[in-house]
Order: C-alpha cells, then sequence, then structure tokens
C-alpha cells in the first residue's frame, strides 16, 4: 500500500495526479499546513525539509520519499508507466520535471506569495516574480507549438507543471497570449484523472477557504 501525506497545494496535487493516472490503491493522510503540522518532530523524520508531500511505500519497507519531483520519479519508475525506459526520452521527461522544480515552481510560488500573503506590498518584487513566471510561460508555449506534451507521450513531465500553471490566476500571470499553453492546459484538466487528483485529500469548503487565505501565508509553498 502507498500512503500520500499531503495538502492542497500544487506540489501535493502533482503527485496525487499520478497516483489516480496510476489507478494503483493508496492511502491519503491529510497534512495540515494551518496546524504546521509539517513541522511536527514525526513527520521531519520521514521528510527532514518539512514540507509537502510525501510518500510512504509500505510495500518496500516502509520507504518515505519526500521532494514532489522525486517522488514523481519514484512512482513512475515503480510502475513503469509515464517515464520512457529509453534514455533520451527519460532524459526529455526529466529534464522538465526538473525545470519545474528549479523554475516554474519557486517562480509562481514567490509572485503568489508576495501579491497574496505577504504584509508589506512591495510592487518591484511583485512585478519581478510575475514577469519571471510570465517569461517561463513563453517557454512552456514554445515548447508546445508543435507537440501535444512537454516530452513526447503524457508524462510526469506534464503532471508536475499543470497544477502550478492551473495558479495563474492566483499567482496574477497572465495566460491569455499563450495560445499552445492554454490548448495543453485545457487538454490536460479535461482528463479524469486530474480532476480527480485535484480533489486531494478533500475539496475544502468555503469556510476552510477563507481560513486558509487568512492564515495559511507563506506555506503555500510546502
Amino acid at each position: 500500500m502507498l500512503e500520500l501525506l499531503t495538502s492542497e497545494t500544487p506540489n501535493g496535487w502533482k503527485v496525487a495526479i499520478l497516483l489516480e493516472e496510476l489507478g494503483e490503491p493508496y492511502k491519503v493522510t491529510p497534512i495540515s499546513l494551518t496546524n504546521l503540522e509539517q513541522k511536527q518532530d514525526w513527520y521531519v523524520a520521514l521528510n527532514p525539509n518539512g514540507r509537502i508531500p510525501t510518500l510512504i511505500d509500505h510495500d518496500a519497507d516502509d520507504f518515505a520519499i519526500f521532494e514532489s519531483g522525486a517522488i514523481l520519479i519514484y512512482l513512475a519508475e515503480k510502475f513503469g508507466r509515464f517515464l520512457p525506459a529509453e534514455t533520451k526520452g527519460r532524459s526529455r521527461v526529466i529534464q522538465w520535471v526538473m525545470w519545474q522544480m528549479s523554475g516554474l515552481g519557486p517562480m509562481m510560488g514567490q509572485a503568489t506569495v508576495f501579491s497574496r500573503y505577504f504584509d508589506e506590498k512591495l510592487p518591484k518584487v511583485i512585478d519581478r516574480y510575475v514577469r519571471e513566471s510570465q517569461r517561463l510561460f513563453g517557454v512552456l508555449d514554445a515548447a508546445l507549438a508543435d507537440n501535444d506534451y512537454l516530452a513526447g507521450d503524457y508524462s510526469i513531465a506534464d503532471m508536475a507543471c499543470f497544477p502550478w500553471v492551473r495558479g495563474h490566476d492566483w499567482a496574477g500571470v497572465d495566460m491569455s497570449r499563450f495560445a499552445n499553453l492554454k490548448r495543453w492546459f485545457d487538454l490536460i484538466a479535461a482528463r479524469p484523472a486530474v480532476q480527480r487528483g485535484l480533489l486531494v485529500p478533500t475539496p475544502p469548503s468555503a469556510e476552510e477557504m477563507a481560513e486558509k487565505t487568512t492564515r495559511q501565508g507563506k506555506n503555500i509553498l510546502a
């Protein structure tokens, strides 16, 4: 049995999407970012970085994996899906996963934090992260000009990037001028497994969402 410890963030959703695409049984353990559960000793023992998500493979001696990109690769390798076995194809997919981890996620996350949660509004800082996020959207758009997916067939590269692109409005990033990216986004969003993954761990109520907006703050990068 696989166990996903997670919360409602892009990094959590990308793993949930892969699990839903795989169709393998898994258990969900919700982690409350509002209550800083990800910083508690029991959780840090599993994930030394104190962020979500964490995956525990109970069929492999309770092996714990942290970092969402590493989890995607682990699951894709374990089940032999969504990551090519051929060297060049595998590299193409992993390049995009690393690109998301090092660029798209951090830039979109900072754009969101400084525009939504930071007490003092810093226009130059906000503009810097929004502009860089838009530049990265342009990188995606160019890569998708002649391709349905980022690295050939549908893969963990698409699953890694999709939840972050999905948050473009919340981060203040305009997607309207990126026609190829919009086409790709709609294609991924229409997948039933993606729709199910976006409900993990559970869809929050209006009251819970309001509380998260006011209290979660900088934990959005978890």
